[in-house]
């Protein structure tokens, strides 16, 4: 049987983004075994793609550690950079799928481009191939969990980089805005989160029962996602969770603009995204200016009107993709 590694050693917001092409990789190639180099934790997410056989617990570049016989075929869907690539040599893999770097001239592959939103990037990428991928396969089925919060507007108050971090009082201003319409809130974040969801609770009035940061396993919270009326989240892993089960978000943007990771054009119609339009420095150690420049004021009408739809208008996904603030 001829193995396929792939390689992606990312975060839950990146995997989900190769759900398409893993998937793509899964139909070409129904009898290879299908391995993905990637985060443990990220396992639960993983099972519900229905596209790999089996992980290979991957927590950074540098830590794969592959034990098995070379791969027929490795597939580098993490970036391709110098560091992604020797990890891939490492393993003797027959042949490397990767987008082009200057350092290694006998790898074929097509170019890098910035601006591409990362769906369309690693299909291009499997195509470039001849392995055909459908864009539209993002779907998940929803998982089950133990405690529900069906139809709860869910507040994602966190973000893996600081830049990407709206403040917190003023997500704590749009949880009083829900309460006050009687809407059942819950926080939500990891455990480096909690104290963050806990604040934003006492500024608004919340219960700390509300606040589920740092409380619930990836898949319940994954399931809190897929049964929730409406996701508000800056660039998140919880974004791309809604956007896989279908989930309405508001969606706030920066210092990255929507069209590098946010909800594809073809989905827009269930999401409203929100940007001030201009590109800043998403390694930066405070909130990224263009954020700030997102006011409670816009998130709170984004968040009646996603709430004032109770079905997906077919005249929705013919709008503006991206709505500019500031």
């Amino acid at each position: 049987m001829a193995v396929v590694l792939v390689l992606q050693a990312r975060g839950l917001g990146d995997l989900l983004t190769t759900v398409p092409a893993l998937r793509a990789l899964r139909r070409a190639k129904p009898r290879d075994h299908i391995v993905l180099a990637a985060p443990h934790r990220l396992k639960p997410i993983i099972d519900l793609t229905a596209a790999v056989d089996a992980i290979a617990p991957t927590l950074e570049l540098g830590a794969l550690r592959w034990d098995e016989p070379a791969p027929q075929l490795a597939v580098n869907l993490h970036w391709p950079s110098t560091e992604s690539i020797v990890e891939l040599t490492k393993t003797d893999a027959g042949r490397i799928l990767s987008y082009r770097n200057p350092a290694f001239p006998d790898l074929e592959g097509p170019v890098w481009q910035t601006d591409m939103h990362p769906v369309e990037r690693w299909c291009r990428l499997l195509e470039s191939d001849g392995i055909t991928a459908d864009r539209r396969n993002l779907g998940l089925v929803p998982p089950v969990s133990t405690t529900s919060h069906r139809d709860s507007v869910v507040v994602h108050v966190g973000a893996g980089k600081k830049a990407r971090r709206w403040p917190p009082d003023r997500f704590a201003a749009v949880v009083r805005h829900l309460l006050v319409l009687g809407r059942e809130v819950v926080l939500t974040g990891d455990e480096s989160e909690r104290d963050i969801a806990l604040s934003v609770a006492a500024r608004a009035g919340l219960p700390t029962s509300r606040v589920l940061a740092g409380d619930q396993s990836l898949l319940e919270f994954a399931a809190t996602v897929a049964e929730a009326a409406l996701v508000v989240c800056g660039d998140t892993g919880a974004a791309h969770l809604a956007t896989a089960f279908g989930t309405r978000t508001v969606q706030l943007f920066g210092p990255t603009p929507p069209r590098w990771g946010g909800p594809p054009p073809h989905l827009l119609g269930r999401h409203v995204v929100l940007w001030a339009g201009q590109i800043g420095d998403p390694d930066a150690d405070t909130p990224d200016a263009g954020l700030l420049r997102i006011g409670v004021t816009e998130v709170i009408a984004a968040v009646d009107k996603q709430l004032s739809q109770r079905h997906w208008p077919g005249t929705e996904r013919r709008r503006a993709p991206y709505r500019r603030v500031g």
